[in-house]
């Protein structure tokens, strides 16, 4: 299992780094745009059988990814950059949590 979420970040990681940036831009252009793209992905997670923790890391590493490579493009962005900026590993992981909820 823990093996097949090391597969399943390295994949996350791979994807993020290959997108273009005027695809980016589109998924990041609005909070409302980036909740669709993150809920297409949940839902493809669930279709492959990811369980809610499984999905929460994969939110937790496309989080990780955008704080540290992606400027916010809007104030809801912002504000989920300084939270997680703050927030320890515990509480990002929490936060990853309800953002997959809110996605849901």
């Amino acid at each position: 299992m823990e093996q097949n979420n090391s597969i399943n970040q390295g994949k996350v990681e791979e994807q993020l780094n290959s997108m273009g940036t005027e695809k980016k831009d589109e998924i990041l252009s609005s909070f409302d745009t980036f909740k669709d793209y993150l809920s297409s992905k949940v839902s493809k997670g669930q279709m492959l059988g990811m369980n809610e923790e499984q999905l929460a890391k994969t939110a937790q590493k496309v989080a990780d990814y955008l704080a540290d490579h992606e400027e916010p493009r809007n104030r809801e962005e912002k504000l989920l950059q300084e939270l997680w900026k703050v927030g320890n590993e515990e509480e990002q992981h929490k936060l990853a949590h309800l953002l997959v909820k809110l996605v849901q």
